[in-house]
């Protein structure tokens, strides 16, 4: 099931199960993961896009390896907040994926994760060779630990 409303998500989360974030991009799809707490995002993957079969199958055996609970797509919506192409895309990769897994799917507001993923590393002295290579993941991990913060801070722990 997909949802848009991330709070509608966290009500169906099991306990002690990690979730996935995925950055989608053009070219490829960072992934992070959560610890089983729901609190720290680890970025883990850059998976390097081929078709969407294999670009999937790719991703449904890190989702079963890491018995994840639920998956965050990364929504890039426009600065006005308005939809553009790659959020259709993100939707249909969403719709997609859904058909093939029994994991419920939501989307998070990743504006600017990618702006935040590069600052980190250049703050980090990261070569601009590995800063190509780790954006993607190092976004994703951006866009989950911006829905564990959310988690955290429904759960009480944050509040």
């Amino acid at each position: 099931m997909i949802y848009e409303d991330p709070v509608a998500l966290f009500a169906v989360l099991p306990t002690n199960r990690a979730i996935c974030g995925l950055d989608l991009g053009e070219k490829t799809i960072g992934v992070a993961v959560s610890d089983l707490r729901k609190s720290v995002a680890t970025p883990i993957e850059v998976i390097r896009r081929t078709k969407f079969t294999e670009d999937a199958a790719k991703l449904l055996s890190i989702l079963t390896e890491r018995n994840i609970a639920a998956v965050i797509l990364g929504l890039p919506l426009n600065m006005d907040g308005s939809e553009g192409p790659r959020a259709q895309s993100t939707r249909a990769f969403a719709r997609n994926l859904v058909r093939l897994c029994d994991l419920p799917i939501g989307y998070w507001d990743e504006r600017l994760s990618t702006v935040a993923a590069e600052r980190a590393l250049l703050e980090a002295d990261t070569s601009r060779k590995r800063r190509k290579e780790v954006i993607d993941q190092v976004a994703a991990g951006f866009i989950l630990q911006g829905v564990l913060d959310r988690l955290a801070y429904i759960n009480g722990a944050g509040a």
